[in-house]
């Protein structure tokens, strides 16, 4: 995914906190990594994710950090530096959003995204970059450490490339659609299995993922996506399937405790969004998934 070189970025859309890390606390996030499925971690861990950190110790100051993504005002610059291209995807996502609620006379309410490195504190308590990229309803924030997308590309075996992680990102900003239209409301806590709301919530969120990428080209940020950038995204969608995570961590699948869907399941969906590019297509809740 290219982005229009003379296209104006606002990077007061992301935080940048990377290189502060939460003091005086070691966060144990259990599964061995098994964070790494793009966590929806107010959902999926219990609402808080504090409730795995052991106890003690006071929670860090704001968000403070070294706001390099404050040079980010280019889409050549997004098209050179990886937080610059964050930035556009966030810039690109939240444009289309806003659009497309203002078609039915509604307000669009921005999230911000925050980059951070290590761990960070949230408003569903501090994470570690183990839980990987989620989004935290309390705060209406995404975040993301993009060393996640080096560990998808060497650990799970995605290709990787620049829509690769257009979609984790538009992924989690489906999870602030959910939370704008009261879908977070305890949908899917804790539930787990193929059938199970936790994995339907997923997927609705991959399927808001393909509306983005079927109309970015719409926001004046990116140029239109070729098959093979899409594809980028559909390899990604299948590399973070329990299936296949589960597989390459465990050496065995267990339908019963998927979270997030098989590889097939996420790469069907975004298609959906992306074939369609209509939301009102992307209900996962009725019927099979």
């Amino acid at each position: 995914m290219t982005f229009n070189s003379g296209a104006q970025l606002d990077p007061n859309q992301v935080t940048d906190v990377r290189g502060r890390s939460v003091g005086g606390r070691g966060i144990a996030v259990g599964g061995g990594g098994l964070g790494l499925v793009i966590a929806i971690a107010y959902l999926l861990l219990g609402g808080n994710p504090a409730d795995l950190a052991p106890a003690g110790g006071g929670a860090a100051n704001g968000p403070i950090g070294s706001q390099a993504t404050q040079e980010c005002k280019s889409g050549a610059q997004a098209n050179d530096r990886a937080d610059c291209r964050i930035v556009g995807f966030v810039n690109s996502i939240q444009a289309f959003w806003k659009a497309e609620y203002a078609k039915d006379g509604g307000t669009y309410r921005p999230a911000q995204t925050v980059l951070f490195s290590d761990s960070v504190d949230t408003g569903c308590g501090p994470a570690t970059t183990a839980v990987g990229p989620f989004y935290c309803p309390p705060d209406e924030t995404v975040y993301l450490d993009l060393g996640f997308f080096d560990e998808l590309h060497t650990r799970f075996g995605a290709e990787g490339g620049p829509l690769a992680e257009g979609y984790v990102v538009a992924h989690e900003y489906g999870h602030h659609i959910q939370d704008l239209e009261g879908g977070l409301n305890g949908n899917g806590s804790g539930a787990t299995g193929a059938d199970s709301q936790s994995v339907r919530t997923e997927l609705q969120a991959d399927c808001l993922a393909g509306v983005w990428v079927a109309h970015a080209s719409s926001t004046g940020f990116i140029k239109q996506p070729s098959q093979d950038q899409v594809n980028q995204a559909l390899d990604a969608a299948a590399a973070v399937g329990d299936d296949r995570i589960q597989q390459e961590t465990q050496g065995q699948v267990n339908p019963e405790t998927w979270t997030h869907g098989s590889a097939k399941q996420r790469q069907h969906w975004f298609a959906v969004g992306f074939q369609t590019g209509a939301p009102a297509k992307c209900d996962t809740f009725s019927g099979p998934v």
